[in-house]
């Protein structure tokens, strides 16, 4: 009998593989639309798995030594609590800190390109020496179709507003989704976990749930270990830069050190990303020191790539430097920043996992020689 439903089992197994093959359009389609569907709630869980590691903090080392919380669920609020308000201030404070001088920059930058214009005389320019370079430039004509294609670019955004103003009401309801969920999850995250494992007590073998709890341990310590060492890191590189910017007398020396370590945050690549937006910005003030803070930025990041981010990521997920870097630049390839975000801790739970694997294999091996 055990048999026959063996043989049942895999005939519809093999036909359901089948048809997911033959329609394969059709279930991708189908699954886009189900992730698109589940995309705030997916939102909601990566916002809640963060918050929850600056909740544990407060509830085991700070709260659980005041008695009068623990009575009626008290802790729990205020400790959610407690981890938005720190999150929302820390981003806050350096939005604060980026934003007015980003604005400033922009401001100066305008201010200065019509006097650069100016001074490189452009009326004369296109009188004098377009004609002998082009002989037939029609410069009048030239202009009204510019205008004329301003007007039809102009005239399509305009036609996409409506779509556009729908896709920002969408994005704010799935924010607010998210955020509900997120807050969800918190309160109820050890009543969830219980019925998740009901679930699978009830539906799979136990053989089956060991191995899933398995790999689900290795990938929440080197998700958390990932978080906690990135932001670490974070904070290093940042207060780095804003201390050699001081010694060097570099403008801008705490926003852009602020920005880079905010930027940090995507492994590797990030650094670059605000060392860039840094340049921009003290070129309109003193464009030689942009230079210097060139040079100072790839020197800081050799030290970062090579001695910091090794040592404190790669260390705290128990992952080789050169594991780290496949996994920034393999998962990057495939999905850019949110695979520079995954590749890392991800790699890292495979890792850990096959390290143990090989290990009791070896032990084995020993064992039946």
């Amino acid at each position: 009998m055990k048999e026959h439903k063996k043989i049942i089992w895999v005939g519809i197994v093999a036909f359901g593989v089948y048809l997911a093959i033959y329609y394969w359009s059709y279930v991708t389609g189908a699954l886009i639309k189900v992730l698109s569907a589940a995309q705030p709630l997916l939102i909601g869980c990566a916002l809640a798995y963060i918050v929850n590691i600056l909740m544990k903090f407060y509830e085991g080392k700070i709260l659980v030594k005041i008695s009068v919380l623990k009575k009626g669920g008290r802790m729990r609020m205020i400790s959610v609590l407690m981890s938005l308000i720190s999150i929302i201030l820390i981003l806050s404070g350096i939005f604060n800190l980026i934003i007015p001088e980003l604005i400033s920059c922009i401001q100066t930058l305008a201010q200065q390109v019509p006097k650069i214009l100016k001074n490189m005389d452009i009326d004369s320019w296109i009188g004098n020496y377009l004609p002998q370079v082009i002989p037939n430039f029609d410069i009048q004509g030239k202009l009204i179709e510019m205008v004329e294609n301003f007007a039809g670019v102009l005239s399509t955004y305009m036609g996409n507003a409506f779509s556009w103003v729908s896709s920002v009401a969408s994005m704010v309801v799935s924010v607010f989704v998210a955020f509900v969920f997120c807050i969800y999850l918190l309160f109820g995250k050890e009543k969830v976990g219980s019925q998740l494992r009901r679930m699978g007590s009830i539906y799979l073998k136990e053989k089956w749930m060991d191995r899933i709890n398995y790999v689900l341990d290795n990938l929440d310590n080197s998700f958390h270990k990932f978080i906690v060492g990135q932001t670490t890191e974070a904070v290093i590189l940042g207060s780095l830069c804003i201390i050699g910017m001081l010694i060097l007398r570099l403008p801008y020396a705490v926003m852009i050190g602020t920005f880079i370590g905010f930027t940090a945050l995507i492994p590797i690549a990030g650094a670059y990303i605000g060392a860039a937006v840094g340049a921009v910005m003290i070129l309109t003030v003193e464009p030689f020191k942009a230079l210097i803070f060139l040079i100072f930025v790839v020197a800081l990041q050799q030290i970062e790539g090579n001695l910091i981010y090794p040592k404190v990521v790669g260390s705290s997920i128990g992952l080789p430097g050169i594991w780290v870097f496949a996994a920034i630049t393999i998962g990057g390839g495939v999905l850019g920043i949110p695979g520079m975000l995954l590749g890392v801790p991800v790699t890292a739970a495979v890792y850990q996992m096959v390290k143990e694997i090989s290990k009791n294999k070896e032990a084995e091996i020993k064992i039946q020689e």
